[in-house]
């Protein structure tokens, strides 16, 4: 790929200045690539800081920022796509028998929790029944809660965007691949792309927890109200934070650049110009063609809902995606060969802040009219 900054790009240096402008983030690293005379060509920017406070250092290239639930599509659902790929599990599998323990979750398939069709609530706030310390148990009970959780719905009838569906698929790779989640995305995912110092999981026992160099190299997010401090370099969501800081749902720390990494590979597999050493292309391509019945969901990814869609209004019907709690995002248009990644950390100071609401479809179109305009 080319990656180009110069003048003529002031203008997407711009937009993400008004996002920092009108508070809707304090920092920002937005990047889009599309295809032009058969190569991917990219643009970058970064605008303001890692942090609300004065003194705070700026976004670079280089920042990492906490993904959330962009953990879903790039490491889980890719996890599931390689057990796939290796015989090891199928769509229609259900849940692995040790991982059941009552409840309704025995009906659940592995393409119910993909689609987002398992039944399970969307969110359960069990953090709040935990002190905020790290503690081995914690991954065990917090499983054992979901898996006693009364389904809402009969699987497969309807689409409830769930971290908790989530959350077992992660338990799953790792009962089924014998590795950590985290040791699981480095070695089979990232680590064959020559990504793994770029993509990845801070866990906590590692990560260096209120190290200075923290508050260089991430974005800080939340000053968080249950653990009584600013999170910075380390996972923002609670429920992830207590199995550890890796989970199937949210932990994920990335770059800008990484990201639309990942992305252009997507659309090189789907146009048959690529593929990952340990996925076949056959079974990526079935994941991001699925519709689920009752939703807009692919298999571990989103898809544009018509007219209020925080992709804007210019990305195809063949278009997959997904949202991050803190504030970051992708698009991925596979028909027009068109991706915009936006990380930011709205969440900094507070998670009350929803402005990004708005500024993420109106972001996206100012880029794809740019984007239109370049090719």
């Amino acid at each position: 790929f080319k990656n180009m900054k110069n003048q003529q790009d002031v203008w997407l240096e711009n937009l993400c200045l008004q996002g920092v402008q009108k508070e809707v983030f304090p920092g920002v690293a937005a990047g889009f690539a599309y295809r032009k005379t058969n190569n991917w060509q990219r643009r970058i920017s970064t605008c303001g800081k890692v942090c609300n406070m004065r003194e705070a250092d700026y976004v670079k290239d280089g920042t990492y920022f906490d993904l959330a639930s962009l953990t879903k599509p790039i490491c889980t659902t890719l996890g599931i796509y390689h057990l796939i790929s290796a015989g090891k599990i199928t769509l229609a599998d259900s849940l692995i028998s040790n991982l059941t323990q009552g409840g309704g979750c025995e009906s659940i398939t592995v393409q119910d929790l993909l689609s987002h069709a398992s039944g399970l609530p969307a969110y359960r706030a069990y953090y709040r029944s935990f002190i905020p310390l790290t503690d081995i148990r914690n991954k065990k009970i917090l499983v054992s809660m979901i898996l006693q959780e009364p389904l809402e719905i009969a699987p497969g009838e309807k689409q409830i965007y769930s971290d908790l569906g989530f959350i077992l698929l992660g338990c799953l790779i790792e009962e089924v691949s014998g590795l950590s989640l985290d040791q699981f995305f480095h070695n089979v995912l990232i680590k064959p792309l020559g990504l793994e110092n770029e993509l990845f999981f801070l866990p906590l026992k590692t990560s260096g927890l209120h190290h200075e160099d923290n508050k260089k190299f991430f974005a800080a997010t939340e000053l968080c109200p249950w653990r009584k401090r600013l999170i910075c370099g380390e996972v923002h969501d609670e429920h992830s934070w207590l199995m550890g800081g890796v989970a199937g749902h949210a932990g994920l720390f990335g770059r800008v650049e990484a990201v639309l990494t990942i992305c252009e590979l997507l659309v090189d597999i789907w146009h048959g110009r690529s593929s990952h050493p340990f996925i076949k292309n056959d079974i990526v391509k079935h994941g991001l063609s699925y519709r689920s019945p009752g939703g807009n969901w692919a298999l571990g990814f989103d898809r544009p809902t018509p007219g209020r869609s925080s992709s804007g209004h210019l990305f195809s019907s063949e278009s997959i995606g997904h949202l991050g709690f803190t504030g970051t995002s992708f698009w991925v248009d596979l028909q027009q060969e068109r991706i915009i990644v936006l990380l930011t950390n709205r969440v900094n100071p507070s998670r009350e802040n929803k402005k990004i609401q708005e500024f993420r479809p109106y972001f996206h179109d100012r880029v794809m009219e740019k984007i239109e305009e370049m090719k």
